[in-house]
């Protein structure tokens, strides 16, 4: 068992203002609220780890570089704000669409757990004392087959998704809404 507590988070829909295939520094921005969220929850003691689905990496629309350049900009851009990404991982695989080494069947692409499993190996947590928030239900499954406590944010996907959700996953307006239930949760 690890020694610390997580938020995982999708990125895209989630922390981010949901574009297709997001790969330009200049299309980034911000969900409102999301800053004051990330920062609560770290100072409440929670490791802030992005997990993504990149499929755009796999189907030639842009590439690992483009994503680490888009990732330094979040991370500095929210660092600006007092919250500390502590780390970002990434799935660039599709099994049907991807290209090359990109074209395969992986265990990192949500709804797998493979990314979250990794994070917990790499930053020693506790996965059944962390959280998972996103706005698809592939985020949600990820956070369960985990073993995390799963929510779902209306942002991005998360009105056409929810209606798919499984029972008794709870739903918030937006990540800060989570964030409000995950300190209230754990008493903070």
């Amino acid at each position: 068992m690890g020694k610390h507590r997580a938020v995982f988070l999708d990125r895209d829909g989630t922390i981010n203002i949901e574009r297709e295939y997001l790969s330009r520094v200049e299309d980034f921005q911000l969900v409102p609220g999301v800053p004051l969220a990330l920062k609560r929850l770290q100072e409440a003691g929670f490791l802030l780890v992005v997990v993504t689905n990149q499929s755009g990496i796999g189907r030639g629309f842009y590439t690992e570089g483009d994503l680490e350049r888009l990732h330094q900009h979040m991370v500095h851009e929210l660092e600006s704000y007092g919250a500390k990404i502590s780390a970002c991982y990434f799935c660039p695989h599709h099994p049907e669409h991807g290209t090359g080494a990109y074209r395969t069947e992986c265990d990192c692409r949500k709804p797998l757990p493979g990314m979250l499993l990794q994070a917990s190996r790499d930053l020693d947590i506790d996965l059944p004392r962390s959280y998972m928030v996103g706005d698809k239900v592939a985020d949600v499954e990820a956070g369960l087959k985990a073993g995390c406590a799963p929510m779902l944010v209306l942002t991005g996907y998360g009105e056409k998704e929810v209606a798919k959700l499984p029972e008794g996953v709870p739903v918030y307006q937006d990540l800060l809404a989570a964030a409000d239930a995950i300190l209230a949760a754990e008493g903070v």
